[in-house]
């Protein structure tokens, strides 16, 4: 077997083998490059309703693990707030639109904490 000379480029293997990385091979781009090219730029329609629904299922699955941590059952968490267990599933897999208050009650229920703030014209509104 002819031993490979490395060079910056060449990269090893688990195995030992040696695969030869071009000196011209492309860089790779950084999530917001890729989110630009694939969703368009910040402030978008298609942009901003990405980065909505993934900021709701972040609060989705917040809910659910907290929920989890809490030992509770979404029927128990439920009974906390006085919604029936089918909401608390909904919310949680993100069937329905939640509003703010109702998202307020389950993490008042959950012993959380929550910050809404809310920038205008430069100025920054914060409701605890």
């Amino acid at each position: 077997m002819k031993e490979q000379k490395s060079t910056g480029q060449d990269m090893p293997l688990s195995d030992g083998t040696i695969v030869n990385l071009s000196d011209n091979r492309k860089r790779g781009k950084s999530l917001d490059q890729y989110k630009d090219e694939q969703l368009g730029k910040e402030g978008t329609t298609e942009r901003d309703l990405f980065e909505l629904e993934l900021r709701m299922e972040m609060i989705q699955e917040l809910i659910r693990d907290t929920r989890k941590k809490r030992n509770l059952s979404q029927q128990d968490l439920g009974d906390l707030i006085g919604v029936n267990k089918a909401q608390i599933s909904k919310l949680e897999k993100g069937y329905t639109n939640a509003t703010i208050s109702l998202v307020s009650k389950v993490f008042k229920a959950l012993n959380a904490k929550v910050k809404l703030s809310v920038q205008l014209d430069q100025e920054e509104f914060e409701l605890v």
